[in-house]
């Protein structure tokens, strides 16, 4: 049996497994999947190769398009649903080695080497010999982990428990349309109580959180097909030109480029599809 090849196995008992500090699987979730809220012993890095996840946790939501990465520390109970086929890749590390890694969940670019090296310890055996190529390997992405640069697409959740609601509701259909009066009028605050509310809980402006929240919610959006035109007006734009600025803005690249550039080297997505089979 293959790493690959264990998403129908309960994957909690090879964790108990402390001699290997890093152990990868493979796998494929059909769409609209949801999986339900949970934790690991050990921290993962959740890397889909295609469709699109969307994370949540107490603290904040995440949106991983494919060709990224998502940083789940040890402990953290979180839940996934996936929009589209998401066909995935895993690594689970022992607490003790990423020990210096952020301590919250975080989006990450995946540099090609990392993607090869997720990509080669994923057809390793599930008890790989710990030295030579298979031990360098594993030790190589305990390098490469910190390595990795933050993206920004993530959504800091307030505590206060008045304004988690609101954030909350605002995220079934998030709109720019939303303005400031409309939400501080709901917590009977002025605007500049809740303006400071608002930047206290969650670290950003109230403008920058929903730019934010209408990113995430873009991303599947884009990811199923929707044309940068219906997107935009999906969330409340009036033309698709400040849509695309802002999405530009914040992730670097215009939609259609943006979404391009998640296309999947053959050799990996060919190498799952194959130990998929495998395992049926």
């Amino acid at each position: 049996m293959r790493m690959g090849h264990r998403l129908s196995l309960d994957i909690d008992k090879y964790f108990a497994d402390r001699t290997r500090p890093v152990l990868a699987l493979g796998g494929t979730y059909p769409p609209l999947h949801h999986v339900r809220p949970h934790s690991h012993r050990r921290s993962q890095l959740f890397c889909p190769l295609t469709g699109i996840a969307t994370a949540s946790t107490s603290q904040g939501a995440w949106a991983v398009p494919a060709m990224r990465g998502l940083w789940i520390p040890a402990g953290v109970r979180h839940e996934l649903r996936m929009q589209g086929v998401v066909e995935m890749q895993s690594l689970y590390f022992e607490p003790s080695v990423t020990a210096n890694m952020p301590s919250r969940c975080r989006v990450v670019a995946i540099s090609p080497l990392m993607r090869n090296l997720i990509h080669e310890a994923v057809a390793l055996p599930v008890r790989y010999a710990r030295e030579g190529r298979s031990g360098a390997l594993m030790q190589l992405i305990q390098f490469e982990i910190a390595r990795l640069p933050e993206l920004p697409l993530s959504l800091p959740f307030p505590t206060d428990k008045a304004l988690a609601r609101l954030c909350r509701r605002f995220l079934l259909h998030p709109t720019a349309a939303d303005n400031i009066d409309d939400w501080a009028t709901a917590l009977h605050a002025s605007r500049r109580t809740f303006t400071r509310l608002f930047r206290r809980e969650t670290g950003l402006s109230f403008v920058a959180w929903r730019q934010q929240a209408c990113i995430l919610k873009a991303l599947p959006l884009l990811a199923s097909g929707a044309s940068v035109t219906h997107t935009a007006l999906e969330l409340g734009y009036e033309n698709p030109a400040a849509f695309t600025t802002l999405f530009k803005r914040v992730l670097g690249a215009p939609p259609r480029e943006y979404m391009l550039d998640r296309r999947v080297p053959t050799h990996a997505l060919a190498s799952l599809r194959d130990e998929n089979k495998g395992a049926m």
